[in-house]
């Protein structure tokens, strides 16, 4: 019977919406178990939050020193020994999940399945490839440890009306000194949601001009309450940061609402919010392919047409 591991991405306060994603995937196979590990300095509320997820079984709390920040060198060898007990290892595939979830595999010496986005039964899986324009059925051997991601954008999180119980573990892992923690950058601004798990998203591409120019965007951002985001040609442009960026390269994310400025929409762009819920572009070229998909479209000047929104909202 399959047992499932699922390692808790967090900020040191609060669970990331990627973990209850998860916790949704592995339900809809029927696993006997579904266990959280949280990894921290002091995990505490962090444990309760896990805990409160419907459908978990189990939450592991893992404090310790090294685990204040998220390092996926540190964090993997303790997740190595977590997993004896268990059939399945999951994480999100978020950035986080993506750096740690290829270590834990190399460590227990399988291969590591990829962005899982439905479940035919414990051990086959579909998952997308070529960019999204094709869906491949994978299925994994029964006799060895099953590590993958999760594509949160593909899942529901699993609500908070569970009461998990909450064991503490001590670690004997060896764990390496080679990588430390020096700072934490984002262009995305610490009091924005997080870019993969917001429900609304605003993005800004190669039209807003200029780095200066996209301060529209976070002010339309602030606006709606979303995160932000930006193109491949924002970002190769320096107008935002690398974290930002949204599409095949970037990150998958399928908010409810996601307004794309100055976006012409490109394939690999379009990769990224083809699961989003309601797709709203502005852009001066009524011929851009974003307008193909977008539910609302609006041909304008985008330096007039985003300070009257944001003058909208904030009225």
């Amino acid at each position: 019977m399959a047992r499932v591991l699922i390692v808790a991405e967090h900020d040191g306060q609060a669970l990331n919406a990627s973990t209850a994603k998860c916790v949704s995937c592995a339900l809809s196979f029927e696993p006997s178990a579904i266990d959280i590990a949280v990894l921290a300095g002091d995990g505490g509320a962090i444990a309760t939050q896990a805990a409160a997820l419907a459908g978990v079984t189990g939450v592991v709390r893992v404090d310790h020193p090294a685990n204040e920040s998220a390092l996926a060198a540190v964090a993997a060898p303790q997740v190595c020994e977590l997993a004896a007990d268990y059939t399945h290892v999951f994480g999100p595939s978020t950035t986080f999940g993506k750096d740690l979830m290829p270590r834990v595999a190399a460590l227990l010496g399988v291969g590591q399945l990829s962005d899982i986005m439905s479940a035919e039964s414990a051990w086959r899986f579909k998952r997308p490839i070529y960019a999204g324009n094709a869906i491949v059925t994978v299925e994994a051997p029964a006799d060895r440890p099953l590590v993958a991601t999760v594509r949160t954008a593909s899942y529901q999180a699993a609500e908070a009306s569970g009461n998990a119980p909450i064991r503490e573990w001590s670690t004997d892992a060896e764990l390496p000194d080679h990588t430390r923690f020096v700072e934490l950058r984002s262009d995305s601004g610490g009091g924005r949601p997080d870019l993969q798990t917001a429900a609304r998203v605003v993005s800004g591409g190669r039209g807003v001009a200029s780095k200066e120019n996209f301060d529209l965007i976070y002010r339309l951002a602030d606006a709606l309450d979303a995160a932000v985001g930006a193109s491949r040609a924002a970002v190769d442009s320096g107008y935002a940061g690398n974290d930002l960026q949204v599409g095949q390269t970037g990150k998958i994310i399928a908010p409810n609402l996601y307004v794309a400025v100055g976006i012409s929409g490109a394939i690999q762009h379009l990769t990224g919010i083809k699961d989003a819920g309601v797709i709203v572009a502005i852009n001066t070229d009524s011929e851009a392919p974003l307008f193909e998909v977008a539910d609302i479209g609006l041909v304008a000047d985008l330096f007039e047409a985003v300070p009257q929104l944001i003058e909208a909202l904030s009225g």
